[in-house]
């Protein structure tokens, strides 16, 4: 059985081709095509390990937008095909390690852009294992914030602290909703917020996302 980043790889692949290159994207200021440069080089240009750091980032940029000059047909084949075969991602288990929150949420970037869309009916499986990478990948998007930030599933009531401290603000909602909200896709996620009202103003007022 592939893993949720490969399947999640496919349905963005597959989604991208059908939209094509100049489909809107929740991603500010980027296209299909951009956002599928950006993924090939993250996985394939030696400059994307260190985008934390802000001249190697604008290096990544610059591939970036070399490779969404590229043919599009053959930029979509070569995301859906994987990493390249000397990249990071290769090795086993980086890919479901590092890139099933990136193609879950760029998938939703695609899908939840587009008039009419609806959230997806995912298995208990698959949100079962988007809650397991809140562990990490949510405890890291919410790093910003000055106040206590809980995740919260409503079918079953377990919780997550993202981030201790005074004024916890919950966020109420599957998994999928609560990994595309601390990465920044407020708007778009079906997340409710529980908390005083100066603790839902101090994390509405954060950039949220790594």
């Amino acid at each position: 059985m592939s893993s949720l980043a490969a399947q999640e790889r496919r349905h963005l692949t597959t989604l991208a081709r059908q939209l094509g290159p100049d489909a809107p994207t929740l991603c500010e200021g980027w296209t299909v095509r951009d956002l599928v440069a950006h993924l090939v080089v993250r996985e394939g240009s030696p400059v994307a390990l260190g985008i934390a750091v802000p001249a190697v980032r604008a290096a990544a940029e610059r591939e970036r937008v070399r490779r969404s000059h590229e043919e599009f047909t053959g930029l979509v084949d070569r995301l859906r095909d994987g990493p390249p075969v000397l990249s990071v991602f290769r090795v086993p288990g980086a890919d479901r390690a590092l890139s099933t929150t990136e193609f879950l949420v760029h998938h939703e970037d695609l899908r939840r852009a587009q008039p009419g869309w609806e959230p997806r009916a995912l298995p208990v499986q698959v949100q079962d294992a988007l809650w397991r990478s809140l562990r990490v990948a949510g405890r890291l998007a919410v790093v910003r914030a000055s106040v206590g930030v809980v995740a919260e599933r409503p079918d079953s009531g377990e919780r997550i602290t993202l981030k201790g401290g005074a004024g916890s603000v919950v966020l109420r909602g599957a998994p999928a909703e609560v990994l595309l909200f601390v990465h920044g896709r407020r708007d778009h996620a079906q997340v409710e917020l529980l908390g005083d009202e100066s603790a839902l103003a101090s994390l509405r007022a954060t950039r949220l996302g790594v």
